[in-house]
């Protein structure tokens, strides 16, 4: 199986070296200082689960110098998908999919409107990992799952190319877990990942901050809340216990835990506000649920869109 991969940074550098270690054929479409380190020493992987590790894989600007694959995944930040979207059509061939692993819930559809539905697969990824150097990413935790399927499906089924790749992915060391329906995972981690970057983000400090103190952790759960009756009016069946669920996955992770964007903030970065507390307020208005605390942290993240 070809795979090609659009960004070949924490995401998807990581999960594009587990799958060339295992056999798989893939190539990268990259840029900049990370790619001439990549062509040059090939990636390495540092901290993981795996042991250390160093790869070779081709790492193109041009995406024409691949050609057409079977899977493209799709990994860089939403913010970038006006440049990212136009390289995905010199890598499709008959039967290619693309598969979008970025935050939030709009990507399936925002890619959908390029490449048409029958393409897209997409689903949620937990995974902690960092560019540590140019060529060189480190594995912070031991997650690396990814949760996927089909999006568009009008009979909701594990369809034979999301069971291919997910079996690929298993022989990668991957935890991968096909699913009937995408849309579900994806708004049940939406629900929790919307309010985690914008409170972290707005407040500048880490989840500890926030969930040590009473006001700001019931304010914290009001917000999961609001973007939970967002994705029932959706029409997205999310488990009946999600509230409860997030509110012990939150009291349980490390108090130093910062979101991705907070990371970028604190680094001057472009933030995905657009893509996570911005896509909350967006869609509540068009299924008539109001989200006054996430509508207040869009405003406030809003000015930091394009970094510092």
């Amino acid at each position: 199986m070809r795979i090609a991969i659009i960004g070949a940074g924490a995401v998807g550098g990581y999960y594009g070296a587990l799958l060339s270690r295992a056999g798989a054929d893939v190539s990268f479409v990259a840029r900049g200082a990370h790619r001439d380190a990549i062509r040059t020493n090939g990636l390495q992987i540092v901290g993981s689960v795996q042991g250390d590790f160093t790869v070779h894989i081709p790492a193109e600007d041009n995406p024409a110098a691949i050609g057409p694959v079977d899977v493209v995944m799709l990994t860089v930040k939403t913010y970038d998908n006006a440049s990212a979207f136009p390289l995905i059509p010199a890598l499709l061939g008959p039967d290619t999919c693309v598969l979008t692993l970025q935050n939030g819930v709009d990507s399936a559809n925002d890619l959908a409107g390029v490449i048409g539905e029958s393409r897209v697969i997409a689903g949620p990824t937990y995974v902690a990992t960092a560019i540590e150097a140019p060529g060189v990413i480190r594995q912070t935790g031991s997650h690396r799952r990814i949760v996927f399927g089909e999006v568009f499906s009008p009979l909701p089924t594990v369809s034979p190319r999301v069971r291919d790749l997910a079996a690929l992915m298993a022989a990668a060391d991957i935890h991968a877990e096909p699913v009937a329906d995408a849309r579900i995972p994806l708004w049940e981690k939406f629900i929790y990942l919307a309010p985690f970057a914008a409170f972290t983000g707005a407040a500048r400090k880490p989840i500890g901050a926030i969930w040590g103190d009473a006001e700001a952790r019931a304010t914290f759960m009001e917000a999961v809340g609001e973007v939970e009756r967002v994705a029932r009016a959706t029409g997205i069946d999310v488990a009946a216990d999600i509230h409860d669920r997030i509110a012990t996955y939150t009291g349980g992770i490390p108090a130093s835990t910062r979101s991705s964007l907070l990371i970028d903030l604190q680094a001057g970065k472009r933030i995905e506000v657009e893509s996570l507390p911005g896509s909350v307020v967006r869609r509540g208005r068009e299924v008539g649920v109001d989200t006054p605390i996430m509508r207040g942290l869009y405003a406030v993240l809003r000015p930091w869109s394009m970094g510092q």
